[in-house]
């Protein structure tokens, strides 16, 4: 009979259980901290998106990124808002705009298309339409300006301020919430920023139109539904 044959036993010595195997030593917080200066080292920078001084820090436009970021996340909430206040009248919510824009602005003298497309920064021809339908709905009346007779005055009817006054609470109650955040000061001061922001904004779009390339086949830059500059979060 043949013998089989056995293997080898290895010679790696067997740890004893009282031994544990080597522990690589944790890095230091400087050590990762180098470490992360290092690899950053590595990577090439992003090309600047601003060259404005004042918006750099440090010659980086992180913060500026992080500017426009937050921005766009505080109007999609907005928005949110906007349109939870006119679904809870039955509204759209550039409906919903137009309506309480005319009920306050009314409260300081006569207001016609032209000085409402004005403070809503919209196109006149768009907010005739958007009134024009609340008038169809019952909320709003077109009246003839007895100064002259050319010019029409927009007045909110009794249904209007009937289906402003069921949301007020609600309304009153969410915007405490939403600004809780600004003292008397900074509510000023935001004020003023986003209103030179706007017209900022309006010559950086012309700007925009301008330099973008078009070829004959290029579509038109979408302008949305509600003026020059899709301007519909208000």
């Amino acid at each position: 009979m043949s013998r089989s044959k056995v293997a080898p036993l290895s010679k790696t010595p067997a740890l004893r259980k009282s031994e544990k195997p080597a522990v690589k030593p944790a890095a230091t917080p400087a050590a990762k901290t180098a470490a992360k200066a290092a690899l950053k080292a590595k990577l090439p920078a992003p090309a600047l998106t601003t060259s404005r001084k004042a918006l750099l820090v440090d010659g980086s436009d992180h913060a500026f990124r992080q500017l426009v970021h937050t921005l766009l996340a505080f109007l999609a909430r907005h928005e949110t808002v906007r349109e939870g206040h006119a679904a809870a009248i039955g509204l759209a919510g550039i409906e919903y705009t137009v309506l309480i824009s005319v009920k306050y602005l009314g409260a300081e003298g006569d207001v016609s298309v032209r000085e409402l497309a004005a403070h809503l920064h919209l196109s006149g021809a768009f907010v005739t339409t958007v009134s024009n339908k609340l008038q169809q709905m019952g909320l709003l009346d077109k009246l003839v300006d007895p100064a002259d007779r050319r010019r029409l005055r927009l007045t909110v009817t009794q249904a209007g301020d009937a289906l402003l006054a069921s949301l007020n609470p609600t309304q009153r109650q969410v915007n405490d919430v939403q600004f809780d955040c600004l003292n008397a000061d900074e509510f000023h001061q935001l004020l003023g920023s986003v209103e030179r922001l706007v017209e900022s904004s309006e010559r950086a779009i012309a700007l925009q139109r301008y330099l973008q390339p078009r070829g004959p086949d290029t579509p038109a830059p979408s302008r949305g539904g509600d003026g020059p500059a899709r301007r519909k979060k208000i």
